[in-house]
Formats: structure tokens, sequence, C-alpha cells
């Protein structure tokens, strides 16, 4: 099903395809990012800044974090709203002027949902709601919104909401006649906030053990710049509706954890405590349903838009014999890294070098 190419050449392939993609999409446009202090807004701000774009608003609630990223940057192209995805007047004013908006503000923890169902809904649902709705009513190009493996087959309240978020910017797309509106999915990405490659780094360095849930565990190993390649890759090739997916190889947690070993050269003890409530043992980013329905795009499968009205009969009087036969994409049978493409991976990651080289410089000093 997928073939894992050269780490450098996939590299270089895709941030030539891209580049060229930004020279032309987005030369002198303006992009919005909600949640943007996060670890997406600042991925898209480094791969952004250093092209001939013309603005990028930040829009969160956390004015520190974004004053921190504000001393981090120091670039005159990089603007800071305050506001709330909740509060449809605050969104709407960011909106003025802008072409482009990456909706990433979302309630991404799976223990803080489950607590907080309320405030799950109110954030990833009718935020995402205000979102699209201000971006059409202010004239905005395209709108993606960016969505998780834990909205297909949702077993905790993070992905049942996620779930809906996807249904709402859908549903909107349905009557948006100048606003374009699509969904990218991703499973987790490495290294960022709350991820637990740096849970293990820290474990290692701290010589604790090393703690996991299953050993049989597996995950999608994407980075954040995958992501991003993945929305720029939505805003050249959609048209209304779809959900974006991009193929990506897994491993095992346990094999994660052994390689990061290995890579500090160091041997603790691997202690596993189980799975955690609302957590899978897989990730799935495309249900059997959605497989029959998808289009192969090389390295990503495009869902597009159920263009089906509330003529109930379509639904009821006709199915899909080939839904039955199809399987779920998932990080079960997707391609599976071997230990040494896993090392390659993990060197590869900006993050993984920046503690690599702490560490060599806390030892020289």
């Amino acid at each position: 099903m997928y073939q894992l190419r050269s780490l450098r050449e996939t590299a270089i392939d895709v941030q030539n395809e891209q580049m060229g993609v930004i020279d032309t999409m987005f030369k002198g446009k303006t992009i919005l990012v909600t949640g943007g202090t996060g670890s997406f807004g600042n991925a898209v701000a480094k791969r952004f800044l250093d092209t001939d774009i013309g603005e990028i608003r930040i829009f969160s609630r956390d004015e520190k974090k974004q004053d921190d990223m504000r001393g981090v940057y120091q670039n005159t192209k990089l603007k800071f709203h305050i506001g709330d995805v909740r509060g449809y007047d605050s969104v709407r004013a960011a909106m003025e002027g802008v072409d482009y908006v990456f909706q990433a503000a979302a309630l991404k923890q799976v223990p803080s949902c489950e607590f907080f169902p309320g405030e799950a809904v109110r954030t990833n649902i009718l935020g995402t709601e205000n979102v699209v709705g201000a971006a059409v009513d202010a004239g905005v190009e395209h709108v993606i919104c960016l969505s998780t493996d834990k909205a297909v087959y949702p077993i905790n309240a993070m992905g049942m909401s996620k779930a809906l978020m996807e249904k709402t910017a859908l549903a909107k797309s349905r009557n948006s006649r100048n606003t374009t509106i699509c969904v990218t999915r991703y499973g987790n990405v490495m290294c960022s906030r709350g991820s637990v490659i740096p849970l293990f780094i820290k474990q290692i360095k701290n010589k604790q053990p090393i703690t996991i849930t299953d050993p049989n565990m597996t995950r999608f190993m994407m980075s954040l710049e995958n992501a991003v390649d993945l929305v720029l890759f939505a805003y050249s090739n959609s048209k209304g509706g779809e959900i974006f997916v991009q193929k990506a190889p897994a491993s095992t947690i346990l094999e994660l954890a052994e390689v990061l070993c290995e890579i500090y050269e160091t041997k603790p003890d691997i202690k596993e405590i189980g799975t955690r409530h609302g957590e899978k043992l897989f990730e799935s980013l495309l249900t059997r349903e959605e497989m029959v329905m998808s289009k192969d795009l090389g390295d990503y499968y495009m869902i597009p838009l159920d263009s089906r009205d509330l003529n109930y009969g379509k639904y009821f009087n006709s199915g899909q014999e080939s839904i039955s036969a199809a399987e779920d994409y998932t990080s079960h049978n997707t391609k599976r890294l071997t230990k040494q493409e896993l090392k390659e991976l993990l060197l590869s990651l900006d993050y993984v070098k920046r503690q690599l080289s702490a560490e060599t410089l806390s030892v020289g000093y």
C-alpha cells in the first residue's frame, strides 16, 4: 500500500514542490492561523516567513505564548491577534483582509476533554463553526480545518468533538460559493506538545524507566513538516468539501522507545504501564467506508464531498457491496518502519537534534 522512499529524497522533493506552491499561491497573501501559538503555528511560521508571503496572523487567547513567539521570530510579517474562536466577533475582526485560514485551534488532550466534554464542544465544534462562518462572511478565499485520527471511529470526547468538527466544516462547504473549505486529517505529530517522544527523551535524560502503554501499540510517524505539507497539498488540490490524508509509515511504541535508547546509547528499563483510558491500540486515518470513496493521489488520499441531499431514498434504497470488502487505513496496516528507518527519521527531526546538541554541550561543560 505504501512504499517508504529515502527520507532525504522525499524531504527534498516535497520541499521543492511546496516552495513552488508558496511562491505562486501565497506571494503577497495574508494567512490567519487560529490557535497559532501551538506546534503547527510555529511550523507554519518557520516555513513561510522567509518567503514572499505578505502577512501571517497568529490568532489565540494566550498572550504569554504570543509574546514568546514574537520574541523568537522578531519578524514584521508576523502579526498577533488576541481572541478566542468561541467568540464570533473576535474571529470576524481578525479575518479582515485575510486570504487563507488554517483552523488549528482546538482542545486536543484526551483526558481534559473526557472530564470537560462541554469545553471540547465549545472549542472544537462551535469554535470551528465560528471560524468557517466568519471566513465566508469576510470573503476569505480558502479555509483548511485541521483534524485528527481520533475523529475516525471515535471512542473519546476529543475524537467525537473532532468528528463533529469535520461534519460542521464540510456542511458549511456545501453552501459556500466563494470560500473553499476542506479538512486535513493526520495522526499524532512527532515531537509536538504532549506527544510521547519528548516524554521518552526526558525519561532517558533523567535516568528513569521508560513507560510504555502497550508494546504492540502502533502510531503513524509524521513530522510537523509533514503536517504543513499536507495543508499545502490541500490548498493546491481542494475544490471544496474534501478530506485530505497523507500516507505515512508507522512504528510500534516499543520499537520507538528502543530506537531512542539506541540513539542515546543507553539501556534504561522499559516499563509497561497498560493502555490509558480513551487510548486506541492503533490509529485509523480512513474508515473502510471512506476508503471506498477515496481517491489515491500518490502520497495522499482524498475523500470527496458527499454531495447527496436530504432525499432519503438515496440513503436507504441503495448501497455499496464494496464497503464490506474494504479495509480501514490504519497504523497497523500501513508501511512499518524498520529500526534503521525509524532511527534515520528521528535523527532528521529538529527537536531530536536540539536535544542531542544540548546533551553534548552539557557533557562538554
